[in-house]
C-alpha cells in the first residue's frame, strides 16, 4: 500500500477487527497493529486479504504510515492498558493530532484522559460503540465524546461506517454526543437500559413459562407477535429466534439447557453506582443488576430451593388475556425504565456540563445497537417537541401509554406474586411509577425520624425555613 492511511486502529479482537473491515469496505485506508504482532499478521493473510489494510508490528511504523492529522483509535480492554498505549503514542503523534478510545471506558476515565492529551496539544475523542461484532461490522451504533475540534475529523469515517435509519435509511446512527467523557457517559446508559430491557423480557418470558406453562414454540409465536407491534426491537426478535433453537446435545430446545447463571461486565453496575452519586432513581437497572447477582447464587439458590416454602405456581384464567397482559405490563415497565435512564442522562449533564441533545441521544439508538427499537422514535418525538422535558412519563403519548396498560400491569404483577415468581423489575418499574406520581410520599416520616435520633432537622408544609423539635420532651409518655 503506497497511500498513506486514513486511520490507524489498534487492538485486533474481534470488534476491532470487524472495525476495520467495516472502515475499509467504506472507501477508507486502514493501518492496524496488535500487540501480539503474530495476530497482526494472521488478520493481514486472512480476513484482510486483498483489501486496502496495511499491518505493522510496532506503534512507530503505524503512526508513520497515517495522513495527517493522523488518527489513531484503541479497540483494547478499558483501563491501565489505554494510558499504557496514550503514553506510548504521545511522543509520536504531533499537534492536531488525534487519538480515539473506542472501548468501554468508564466515564470520569476519558473526562481526565481528554484533558490530559489536550495538554500536550492533541486531541482526544471517547466513542461508545454498540452492536457487537455484527454491528461492527455491518453499521453499529456510536456515541463520539471528548475533544470538540476532533469531531470534523473523525466525522466523515464514524457516519459512514455506523448504522442508518430513517425513511430512506441515510441518517447515521452516529452524531457529536459532547464534551469530555459524555460520549461514554452515554454508552454508558445504554448499557445499563440493554440491563433492564433483558431483564424485563427475561420476568415476561418466566411468568408465561410458568403460569400458563406456554411451551417454547407457544413463547416463539407470541414474542413474534410483540414484535410485530409497539415491542418491535433488537431483543425482542433474538428472544423470539431462541425459543426455536434446538438443542445440539441433546433433545427440546437449547435454551433450557443453558445453565440460569448470568454474566455481567460492569458497566449495568456502573449507572446504579452513578446514580446514587446523583441522587436520581434509576431503580430498574439495579434491580436488573443485582438479579443477576442473585443468579450467580446457584448453589446457595438450589440449597435454599429445598428448605424454604411458596406457592406453586397455579393459573385458571384465559390464556390469551394473561397473554396480553404481560406484553401490556413489559411495554410499559419499558417506558419507565427509559424515564429512569433520561433523568439521569439530564442529572449528569448538569452535573458535568455537558449540552446534551436527548432526542439526537434516542436517534443514536435507535439503529445498529442493542437496544435498537422502533419505542425510540417515540423517545426522539418527545425531546423534540420539548427539549427540556422532564421526564418522558410526562409526555402525552407515554402518558397515555401506561394509563392504559396500568391495569393489566397491576393484574401481571400481582399474579406472579400470589405465585411465587420473582419479579424485581416489573414491580420496581411500577413501584417508580407509584412513587412519581404521589403528590405525597411518607418521608415526611422518615425526615422525623432523621430529626429525632440525629437532629438533622426538618422543613415544614405550611412554613419557609428549617425546623428541629425535641421530640422526646414533647413525645406523649409511653404507658405501662
Amino acid at each position: 500500500m503506497d497511500q498513506q492511511c486514513d486511520l490507524g486502529l489498534i487492538g485486533l479482537a474481534v470488534m476491532g477487527e470487524n472495525l476495520v473491515l467495516n472502515i475499509e469496505s467504506r472507501g477508507f485506508r486502514v493501518a492496524v497493529n496488535n500487540r501480539t504482532t503474530s495476530v497482526v499478521d494472521e488478520f493481514i493473510q486472512g480476513r484482510a486479504a486483498g483489501k486496502n489494510i496495511a499491518g505493522f508490528h510496532t506503534l512507530e511504523e503505524l503512526v508513520a504510515s497515517l495522513a495527517s492529522p493522523r488518527k489513531v483509535m484503541l479497540m483494547i480492554k478499558a483501563g491501565p492498558a489505554v494510558d499504557s498505549v496514550i503514553e506510548h503514542l504521545l511522543p509520536l503523534l504531533s499537534p492536531g493530532d488525534l487519538i480515539i478510545d473506542g472501548g468501554n471506558t468508564h466515564f470520569a476515565d476519558t473526562e481526565r484522559r481528554t484533558k490530559y492529551v489536550e495538554s500536550k496539544g492533541l486531541l482526544y475523542v471517547g466513542t461508545g460503540v454498540s452492536g457487537g461484532e455484527e454491528g461492527a461490522l455491518k453499521g453499529p451504533s456510536m456515541m463520539p465524546g471528548g475533544s470538540p475540534d476532533a469531531w470534523p475529523l473523525v466525522r466523515p469515517i464514524f457516519q459512514a461506517i455506523a448504522a442508518k435509519v430513517g425513511p430512506n435509511g441515510d441518517i447515521p446512527c452516529c452524531e457529536w454526543v459532547g464534551p469530555r467523557g459524555a460520549g461514554h457517559y452515554v454508552k454508558m446508559v445504554h448499557n445499563g437500559i440493554e440491563y433492564g430491557d433483558m431483564q424485563l423480557i427475561c420476568e415476561a418470558y418466566w411468568l408465561l413459562k410458568n403460569l400458563p406453562g406456554l411451551s417454547n414454540a407457544e413463547l416463539y409465536d407470541v414474542f413474534a407477535e410483540w414484535n410485530r407491534g409497539e415491542l418491535d426491537s433488537y431483543l425482542i426478535e433474538i428472544t423470539r429466534d431462541i425459543f426455536s433453537v434446538a438443542d445440539p446435545e441433546g433433545e427440546g430446545e437449547l435454551v433450557d439447557a443453558v445453565l440460569d447463571v448470568a454474566g455481567a461486565k460492569g458497566t449495568g453496575k456502573w449507572m446504579s453506582q452513578l446514580a446514587l452519586d446523583l441522587g436520581v432513581p434509576s431503580t430498574l437497572v439495579t434491580e436488573a443488576v443485582y438479579a443477576r447477582a442473585l443468579s450467580a447464587f446457584k448453589e446457595a439458590r438450589q440449597r435454599a430451593s429445598q428448605a424454604l416454602q411458596g406457592p406453586a405456581p397455579t393459573f385458571t384464567g384465559d390464556r390469551q388475556k394473561f397473554i396480553d397482559a404481560v406484553r401490556q405490563a413489559l411495554y410499559a415497565s419499558k417506558i419507565c425504565s427509559y424515564a429512569q435512564g433520561f433523568v439521569q442522562l439530564q442529572a449528569a449533564a448538569e452535573e458535568h456540563d455537558w449540552p446534551l441533545d436527548y432526542g439526537s441521544v434516542a436517534l443514536l439508538w435507535r439503529g445498529g445497537c442493542i437496544i435498537r427499537a422502533a419505542f425510540l422514535d417515540r423517545i426522539k418525538d418527545a425531546f423534540d417537541k420539548n427539549a427540556k422535558l422532564e421526564n418522558l412519563l410526562l409526555d402525552d403519548y407515554f402518558s397515555q401509554a401506561v394509563a392504559e396498560a396500568q391495569t393489566a400491569w397491576r393484574e401481571v404483577i400481582v399474579a406472579g406474586v400470589q405465585a411465587g415468581i420473582p419479579l424485581p423489575a416489573f414491580t420496581s418499574a411500577l413501584t417508580y411509577y407509584d412513587g412519581y406520581r404521589s403528590a405525597r410520599l411518607p418521608a415526611n416520616l422518615l425526615q422525623a425520624q432523621r430529626d429525632y435520633f440525629g437532629a438533622h432537622t426538618y422543613c415544614r408544609v405550611d412554613q419557609e425555613g428549617t425546623f428541629h423539635t425535641d421530640w422526646l420532651h414533647h413525645r406523649r409518655p409511653p404507658v405501662d
